[in-house]
């Protein structure tokens, strides 16, 4: 192998590296994913915090939370209340489920995970909370521009842990955005 050969391709005078991510794809009835181990470890470690979060008394001044579960009568604080009082429980008992069947799913050490429709739609409703928890701490909006964030991270100082938060998110996008890909297919 030559020298030039040997070095990554280079884009506006910066190295651009291809990195291989795990991806769902359809294999019959079922979606089909091969996880790293690194990979693997990011997801449990990430899910694994959402459902310790859950699993805490709230905090409702907290704003992943918040998030988590938003207020349907801003308005009415009594309304609220009793709304709160006859779901949220149940809510947060999916939610804690859903998590524990992704974390049940997905060996540590990396690996294919086939899940079915129905597994697939528990993975979606984790994957989407965990993303609100994430997108909440770092402050991302609908109109957020996730590339263009972490550019801007990556510029400020490259080993920042905002930089492996909004990577971490984007790789949980992409994630997503293939399993519904896979669904539809």
């Amino acid at each position: 192998m030559t020298e030039s050969e040997a070095r990554p391709p280079v884009t506006e005078g910066r190295p651009v590296f291809r990195l291989r991510m795990t991806m769902f794809r359809r294999v019959g009835d079922e979606c089909v994913a091969r996880f790293s181990r690194e990979e693997a470890q990011v997801l449990r470690q990430c899910v694994a915090e959402l459902a310790t979060l859950l699993s805490k008394v709230p905090d409702l001044d907290d704003p992943a939370i918040e998030r988590l579960f938003p207020d349907v009568y801003p308005e009415d604080p009594e309304q609220e209340a009793e709304f709160r009082r006859f779901t949220e429980a149940d809510l947060r008992s999916a939610k804690q489920e859903a998590a524990k069947a992704v974390l049940a799913d997905l060996i540590s050490g990396g690996g294919e995970v086939w899940l079915s429709e129905e597994r697939a739609e528990v993975w979606l409703r984790s994957l989407t909370d965990v993303r609100l928890a994430i997108g909440t701490r770092l402050g991302v909006e609908d109109d957020t521009d996730i590339q263009a964030e972490l550019d801007a991270a990556v510029g400020r100082n490259p080993t920042s842990p905002r930089v492996g938060q909004l990577t971490v998110y984007a790789y949980l996008t992409y994630l997503q955005e293939s399993l519904v890909s896979a669904l539809m297919d």
